[in-house]
């Protein structure tokens, strides 16, 4: 565990592989791959990195107080002490449908986010980091932009979870069924087990997976191998991309899994399925010519 640490901005990380513990005011949160969390400002917090390794990214950003200030260059570097966090906390309360933060409970010291939103909200970090790194023509504006982009990302993911979980406290059979559907799909590619996506809809992991099953005639294992499996199908379809690197990114933990699974749906392994897609393209640019 490290030392714990304040900030006077706000702390974004975004988990790319491994699995993380923080320790924020008291409070311990495991983060996994494709989770996104935010740290308020001010907030004491330390970090353990579990089973060995985590491949993380972390941003810090906030909001000035001033605009440019006559004379300092535009590429001059932003004190802690211009940094306004309030402005953001209104911002994110505002765009939740929160106008006013005050009057309700304590606001919790982060803000953690697993559902659809995250990969919007990896791909905008990641188109953050290429920006700071080439530093090309109107760069810092672009930054800038895409900063206000990834707020307005941060505040609609978590008014979608707000209302994800209502309608699961109060939702039937066959709706929450269908937010399972909809969650397995969405984190296919997550270490996800049956027991995960039951507790997300409140379900007793036994009664979850007969209701999956008459609902969709298929046990949820079932289901996640197929999505698995038919997104891996799409990616073999680029030359490009190895076949061990497909397993990981699909959600499997083998390439033997990966291996198992593929040919239990398709009838063939990943390699031959390939071998098969390519030729199928040789044979249509021939026609084509």
């Amino acid at each position: 565990m490290t030392h714990p640490s304040r900030h006077d901005h706000h702390e974004l990380t975004y988990m790319r592989s491994g699995k993380a513990e923080f320790l924020i005011e008291g409070k311990r949160v495991l983060i996994e791959k494709g989770a996104t969390l935010v740290i308020r400002p001010r907030s004491a917090h330390s970090i353990r990195v579990l089973d060995g390794s985590a491949d993380m990214m972390v941003l810090y950003f906030g909001f000035s107080r001033h605009g440019l200030v006559p004379g300092q260059p535009q590429d001059a570097p932003l004190r802690s002490t211009d940094v306004a966090p309030q402005t953001l906390e209104q911002f994110i309360h505002f765009a939740s449908g929160n106008e006013s933060p005050e009057g309700g409970k304590p606001a919790e010291p982060y803000l953690l986010l697993r559902g659809r939103s995250r990969q919007d909200i990896a791909a905008l970090v990641e188109r953050i980091l290429r920006e700071n790194r080439k530093e090309a023509y109107g760069s810092e504006l672009m930054m800038q932009l895409l900063a206000m982009e990834l707020l307005v990302v941060l505040a609609r993911g978590l008014r979608e979870e707000w209302e994800e979980s209502l309608r699961v406290r109060s939702g039937k059979a066959r709706e929450l069924v269908k937010i399972a559907r909809d969650y397995i799909v969405e984190n296919h590619d997550r270490d996800l087990s049956i027991s995960d996506v039951a507790a997300y809809v409140f379900l007793s992991q036994g009664y979850f997976t007969r209701a999956f099953r008459d609902e969709t005639g298929m046990s949820p294992m079932t289901f996640l191998m197929q999505i698995r499996v038919d997104h891996a199908c799409k990616l073999l379809e680029q030359k490009d991309i190895k076949v061990s690197g497909i397993a990981t990114q699909v959600g499997f933990s083998s390439p033997q899994r990966f291996n198992a699974a593929f040919r239990k749906h398709i009838g063939m392994t990943p390699m031959q399925y390939r071998r098969q897609i390519q030729r199928g393209q040789k044979g249509y640019e021939r026609e084509q010519t």
